[in-house]
Formats: C-alpha cells, structure tokens, sequence
C-alpha cells in the first residue's frame, strides 16, 4: 500500500491553470515557429495532410502534439520536475509520497494527459477527409473527448490532493518546492 506525504501542500487550481498559461507561451511560440516555417514547406505538407486521415493524424502527432508531449514530459521527469510554468509559479511534480518522479513516470503521466487532444484530432480528421467511419461512431468520439476533458478539468476539486485523473492513475501530484 502506497503512503501519502502528509506534509504535502496541495496546490490550488489556480496556480496550476497560471503555471499552464505560463507554459503556453512557449507553446503558442512554437506554434508560430511551425506557422512560419510551414509556408516554406508547404508543398511538402500538403500532401501529408490531404492522402488520408491516417498520414493527417501522424503528421500532425509528430508535428504538434509530439513537441508539446516531450516539452510537457522531458520538463517534469527532468532534475527540476517542473515545465518552465511550473518553476515560475514554484510548483513541482512529485510522486504521492513527494519523492521526484523519474522520466518513464513522466512520460507514462503526459500520455495520459494528452490522450483527449490526439483523440480530438483523430476525430478531426476523419471529419476533414471523411472516411468509412458512420457519423454515430464520430460523434461518440467527440463526446468522449468533451467527457475526458470534463473530468480531467473536474477531478482535481474532488480531492484533498488536487490530483487530476491523470495524476491518480500515474500516481503523482502538483506539490510547492520545497
């Protein structure tokens, strides 16, 4: 059975929504890297985006939702456990017993967080280049999406910890340096 650190100081909500709107800042940044550099690209793009749903999913993984995955993981599972947001505003993640998490940890916890955002563009982007898929089977997945982001936003006021789902499945909290 796993001890929880009962010392551990929650971290509100709020701090946790600055630190991520710290962070995207340097997300949007890269965002308008990838704008920019995708004109000089673009005839290269194009057609990764228009042969199938499947080449769209995969290319914007690699291109967007990969950097952002690794930004989020390589940054916590890092010697300061904290994305550049999160050392601004002094918060860290930690295991639930407050010992550093390593990188497999962090990893394992950032797939879990960005699950809705992949399902969302696979969902996207069989709307886009319609497929085989029937119109029930797409709308299920965007409730689906609509109801992970609902819980994902919810599940930190449910407990003491202020832990999200993903946080409770990889075992893990937001915690202030020490």
């Amino acid at each position: 059975m796993i001890q929880r650190h009962e010392n551990l100081k929650s971290v509100s909500v709020s701090t946790r929504l600055i630190a991520f709107l710290w962070d995207y800042v340097i997300i949007l940044g890269y965002f308008f890297l990838l704008f920019g550099v995708s004109f000089l690209v673009k005839p290269l793009l194009i057609p990764l985006f228009m042969a199938s749903p499947l080449s769209a999913e995969i290319t914007g993984f690699l291109l967007i939702t990969l950097p952002v995955y690794l930004y989020f993981a390589l940054s916590e599972g890092s010697k300061s456990h904290a994305t550049w947001g999160k050392r601004k505003m002094g918060i860290v993640v930690t295991d639930v017993i407050g010992k550093p998490i390593g990188l497999g940890k962090s990893l394992f916890r950032s797939a879990i967080k960005f699950i809705p955002w992949e399902l969302a563009h696979f969902t996207i982007w069989h709307i886009v280049i319609p497929t085989d898929y029937p119109d029930y089977l797409i709308y299920s997945l965007f409730t689906t999406v609509y109801g992970l982001v609902f819980i994902y936003l919810i599940s930190p006021l449910l407990n003491k910890n202020r832990q999200t789902i993903y946080d409770f499945i990889a075992g893990t909290v937001i915690r202030h340096k020490d």
